[in-house]
C-alpha cells in the first residue's frame, strides 16, 4: 500500500467549511481559502450534516487519483450512512457505470465508452455543433437580446446530445430541467433525478426496440455485451458528465470573453483562438468545481488527515486550479495542464477532445454569427447558481444587433 506523511490532526474536530451555503456561489475563494488553511486535505459539508474531505493540493489530488489500491469510486459504504432523501444522492448514488466502478468492472464499461466516442469524426461532431447553434441563433437573432445560459449554452448541449444519442431536437427541454435540478443538490435534486431517469429509461427502451446510427444503438451492440440496464446507466452518466460542465463551460467562457472588450476583439478578429478563453476557464472558473469522489478502503493517513472509511474524499478542481494560479505567479503557459479540470489517472476523462470541440466551435460561430454581442450586466454583477459541485452562470443577458432567421450573422433585419 502506499506510503503517505503522518496524520496531523483529525479534521473532525474542526467545523466544517459549508459548501452548501449561498456564500459559496458568491465567492468559493473564500472557502477554498479556509480549506487550504486545514492542510492539503480539508474537512467539508457537502449538505447540512454531510461531511466529506475537500482535496484543495495538487500533489495530494495526483496521489488521490492514482492509487487505486487505497481508495475506490464505490460509495456504496457512504450511503448506508445517509438518509435516503439525502439530496446529494443524484449526483453521488452508486450505479452500475463507469463512474462508480473499480478494476475490471470499470475497464470494461470505460472501453465501451471510448469506443463509441471514437467513432463520432470530428467533422461530423462540428457539423452538428454548427446546426445547434444555427438553430439557436435563428431563434434569438431577431430580438436582439438574449440570455446565453439559458437560450444558448444549456439549449446548445442539449441540442447537440439528442442528436448524438438520436433523439428529436423537441426532448431538449427535459433533459435541460432534470440535470439543472439534481447538479444544484437542493431541494429538487430528487425530483431531477427522477426527471432525467425517466428521460434515460425512455431512450434505451426505444433503442432497444429500434436501433438507429447513435451512441446508445452502439452501446448496446458493443462487443463488451453490456445489459441494456448498464447501458442505461453508462448514457446517464455520458449525458450527465457531458451536458452540464461542457455547457458551463461555454457560458463561462463566453462571460469572460464578453466581460474584456479588449479579449472580445481579439478573438472575433481571429488574432486569438477560442481555446485560450476555454483554457483560462478551465483554470480559473472550472464547470465541475468540486467533485472526483473517492472513498477510502479503510482507515488511512493521507497528506496530513486522517481519512475515514465511507466518509467522501472530493478532489476540488476549483480549488487546484486556484492556488496552483497563484503559486505559479504569471510563469504558467496558457495551456497546460495544471488545472487537472479533466481529472487523471484511471478515471480520466476519456472524451475531453470532444468536449473541447464543442465548446470551441459553438463559442466561434456564435461570436461570428453575432459579432456585437455586448454584455447587459458588468461581469462583478452577474450571478451563480448554488451547490456543491458545480461553477454555473444563472444566466448571461446581452444584447447585439437583431439578425433574421436564415441569415444570422450575414444582414440585419430589414
Amino acid at each position: 500500500m502506499t506510503t503517505y506523511p503522518p496524520a496531523q490532526h483529525a479534521f473532525s474536530r474542526s467545523a466544517p467549511v459549508r459548501l452548501w451555503e449561498d456564500g459559496f456561489a458568491l465567492d468559493p475563494y473564500r472557502y477554498y481559502s479556509a480549506l487550504r488553511d486545514q492542510g492539503a486535505v480539508g474537512w467539508a459539508e457537502l449538505a447540512p450534516g454531510v461531511p466529506a474531505y475537500v482535496v484543495t493540493d495538487r500533489r495530494a489530488a495526483l496521489d488521490l487519483l492514482n492509487d487505486t489500491e487505497t481508495f475506490s469510486h464505490d460509495p456504496r459504504p457512504w450511503e448506508a450512512t445517509v438518509a435516503d432523501d439525502c439530496s446529494l444522492l443524484g449526483m453521488m448514488r452508486w450505479r452500475p457505470n463507469a463512474l462508480f466502478a473499480d478494476g475490471k468492472a470499470h475497464a470494461r464499461y470505460r472501453t465501451t465508452l471510448i469506443d463509441v466516442f471514437d467513432q463520432i469524426e470530428p467533422h461530423d461532431l462540428r457539423a452538428r455543433v454548427h446546426r445547434a447553434v444555427r438553430v439557436l441563433v435563428d431563434r434569438v437573432g431577431p430580438n436582439g437580446e438574449a440570455d446565453l445560459v439559458t437560450e444558448f449554452a444549456r439549449p446548445l448541449m442539449a441540442l447537440v446530445f439528442n442528436d448524438l444519442f438520436g433523439l428529436p431536437d423537441e426532448a431538449g427541454d427535459r433533459l435541460n430541467e432534470g440535470l439543472a435540478k439534481m447538479m444544484e443538490g437542493g431541494a429538487q435534486a430528487a425530483e431531477g433525478e427522477a426527471e432525467f431517469g425517466g428521460y434515460v429509461l425512455a431512450l434505451i427502451a426505444a433503442k432497444a426496440e429500434r436501433r438507429g446510427e447513435d451512441l446508445p444503438s452502439r452501446l448496446l451492440d458493443h462487443p463488451a455485451g453490456l445489459s441494456a440496464e448498464e447501458v442505461t446507466w453508462q448514457v446517464f452518466l455520458t449525458l450527465g458528465a457531458g451536458h452540464e460542465p461542457t455547457a458551463n463551460l461555454v457560458s463561462n467562457a463566453l462571460s469572460r470573453i464578453l466581460g474584456n472588450p479588449a479579449y472580445y476583439s481579439t478573438l472575433t478578429s481571429g488574432a486569438r483562438p477560442v481555446m485560450d478563453a476555454v483554457v483560462e476557464v478551465l483554470h480559473h472558473e472550472t464547470p465541475l468545481a468540486n467533485y472526483g469522489i473517492h472513498y477510502a478502503r479503510r482507515p488511512v493517513s493521507f497528506h496530513g488527515a486522517w481519512i475515514r472509511a465511507a466518509v467522501p474524499v472530493v478532489i476540488s478542481y476549483g480549488a487546484l486550479a486556484h492556488f496552483a494560479e497563484q503559486e505559479a505567479e504569471g510563469r504558467r503557459s496558457a495551456r497546460d495542464a495544471s488545472h487537472l479540470s479533466w481529472s487523471s489517472g484511471p478515471h480520466g476523462c476519456p472524451v475531453k477532445q470532444h468536449a473541447l470541440l464543442i465548446a470551441t466551435e459553438a463559442i466561434e460561430r456564435l461570436t461570428q454569427w453575432l459579432p456585437d454581442l455586448q454584455p447587459v450586466l458588468p461581469r462583478e454583477r452577474l450571478s451563480w447558481r448554488p451547490g456543491p459541485f458545480h461553477r454555473s452562470l444563472t444566466s448571461l443577458p446581452v444584447r447585439f444587433s437583431p439578425r433574421c432567421p436564415r441569415r444570422s450573422g450575414e444582414l440585419p433585419c430589414p
